[in-house]
């Protein structure tokens, strides 16, 4: 028996073992194929390990789709995810390329996925609260969160939580460091049903302007010089 005699229930099984790219390849090869390749069915899951993946046609987006992770690990998230006017031109020229591309993928996600329940992203250094406040309100079915590493994140984000996110069961702003711990506090009381966590978020330093930087530092010299 060959493949495309399959029936399309079958060959949705087989598809949903495929990588993106796998699928894709796949689809080029008959129609048959391709409307497999294009049947939302298929679409329901979606996990990217880089931005740049981000901007492939290997890819469908739509109502079916329910779980999605966007996860960088690379050494370069570091590069993204320090502070502006730390980072040296070639830094900063690395991080123009990236800085947009998240975001407009999340927006049209907003537009076209209503019906998502479970959001990961970890390593966006330029996702904002603007972002993910136009998500939970586009997405009133979304039931998980979980941001970690995302240095843009503040306490709007957790206050947009308790005000459009009534579906939200779990919580998770791991390694946002500025994320304090009154807006941590506020979500606790606003929604005590939700599973939150926040590892490292409230306790780490949050990002502070040169110049503020500056007169810290000048005056625990001159506590040290006392």
């Amino acid at each position: 028996m060959h493949i495309i005699q399959l029936n399309q229930e079958c060959l949705l099984h087989l598809f949903s073992f495929l990588d993106k790219n796998s699928r894709k390849n796949l689809a080029k090869t008959c129609h048959k194929l391709l409307e497999v390749f294009q049947d939302p069915l298929l679409w329901s899951c979606l996990n990217f390990d880089s931005p740049v993946d981000l901007k492939k046609n290997n890819f469908l987006l739509g109502p079916a789709l329910k779980y999605l992770s966007i996860c960088w690990y690379s050494e370069r998230v570091k590069v993204c995810n320090i502070e502006d006017w730390m980072k040296n031109s070639f830094q900063k020229d690395f991080c123009k390329r990236h800085e947009n591309t998240v975001t407009d993928f999340l927006l049209d996600v907003s537009n076209r996925c209503p019906n998502l329940l479970s959001l990961t992203l970890s390593g966006c250094g330029h996702i904002t609260d603007d972002c993910i406040l136009h998500l939970l309100k586009s997405c009133p079915n979304l039931k998980s969160l979980k941001l970690e590493n995302c240095v843009r994140i503040t306490d709007h984000t957790l206050e947009a939580v308790t005000l459009h996110g009534a579906s939200l069961q779990t919580l998770h702003v791991d390694f946002c460091r500025n994320i304090t711990q009154a807006g941590l506090q506020r979500v606790r009381e606003k929604c005590p049903s939700v599973m939150l966590r926040a590892e490292r978020s409230a306790n780490m330093i949050p990002d502070s302007k040169p110049e503020k930087k500056f007169m810290l530092e000048k005056a625990s010299r001159k506590l040290v010089q006392l």
